[in-house]
């Protein structure tokens, strides 16, 4: 396997890595800071009003975006395996 081989693998990893993991922390980041913005218009200090929107955003991106990213692992690994013989010559 030639250098160039390994950092595009590893590209496209990093790529993906990057994809999936801005699908599920965009909508939270955008809900928290929706409600930054309602605490400090209301003054409310309350730290645990921020967390249950937040969560319930995230865990709704991951049923929304599970079948997606899942297929885009399966596609990943496909290609993976199919690159194995230039990969080990």
């Amino acid at each position: 396997m030639t250098p160039e081989m390994a950092i595009d693998l590893f590209r496209g990893a990093l790529y993906m890595v990057l994809i999936m993991v801005c699908a599920i922390i965009i909508p939270s980041l955008l809900i928290g800071l929706v409600v930054a913005v309602f605490q400090a218009a209301t003054s409310i200090n309350e730290q645990t009003l921020s967390f249950l929107p937040r969560l319930i955003v995230t865990l709704l991106a991951l049923m929304l975006f599970g079948h997606w990213m899942t297929r885009m692992l399966m596609e990943y690994f496909y290609e993976l395996i199919a690159r194995m013989p230039t990969v080990l010559y």
